[in-house]
């Protein structure tokens, strides 16, 4: 029903609103103090600039300067989350046009498939989403724990946990939003019957 077409909205709109914001966070990954005694300085990187923080409080960030220089999986990251953010807000745009609620979007089976199309739209970035994260972090925990690497280590950031909740909601509600093309399809069967009955009705009314 509209009611819940509703709930599926505000659940996949609110998983699009985190996904947008992982994008900008600047806390993808943050310096480990495991095995350090005394800890002056904080690094911390996101998908844009890499940071320190010392005692004092003073943070100094430097951009990543060059985009063809950079990692690959940070290139990766970035490209799955704008793809996941561009999904959500096409999913957006088209779920408050689908929905039973809304007086736009022509008949009720149009308005379904659009529906269903916006569903499809969450959970594809959803999915881009929770990719970019696990990624990002399956990198992080693999120099962590490789004993070769003597540089700092780093864990797991507030970004990824936010974008991999935001992926969660987006698949969640998109899911509940392609279903309702199921309704409409269980629909016709019954309006089809109705009319079939309504045929044989004024056929035998014809030969009374």
């Amino acid at each position: 029903g509209s009611t819940t077409e509703i709930v599926a909205f505000v659940v996949a709109a609110s998983g699009w609103v985190l996904e947008s914001s992982t994008l900008a966070t600047d806390y993808w990954k943050v310096s480990s103090n495991d095995g350090s005694v005394i800890t002056t300085s904080t690094f911390w990187a996101s998908l844009w600039k890499d940071c320190v923080t010392d005692s004092t409080g003073l943070s100094n960030c430097r951009d990543f300067p060059s985009m063809m220089a950079l990692e690959d999986y940070i290139q990766a990251c970035r490209g799955l989350m704008i793809a996941a953010v561009c999904l959500g807000f096409f999913g957006c745009v088209s779920a408050l046009v689908g929905m039973k609620c809304t007086k736009i979007g022509g008949s009720d089976q149009s308005k379904s498939k659009t529906t269903c199309f916006a569903g499809i739209n969450f959970v594809l970035g959803g999915l881009c989403s929770i990719a970019a994260c696990s990624l990002y972090a399956h990198r992080i925990t693999s120099e962590f724990f490789n004993p070769f690497i003597i540089d700092q280590k780093y864990e797991l950031g507030a970004a990824l946990f936010i974008g991999w909740a935001g992926g969660i909601l987006c698949i969640l509600g998109g899911f509940v939003l392609c279903s309702s093309i199921t309704e409409s399809f269980s629909k016709r069967p019954s309006a089809a019957n109705s009319n079939a009955s309504r045929a044989q009705y004024f056929d035998k009314n014809a030969y009374v």
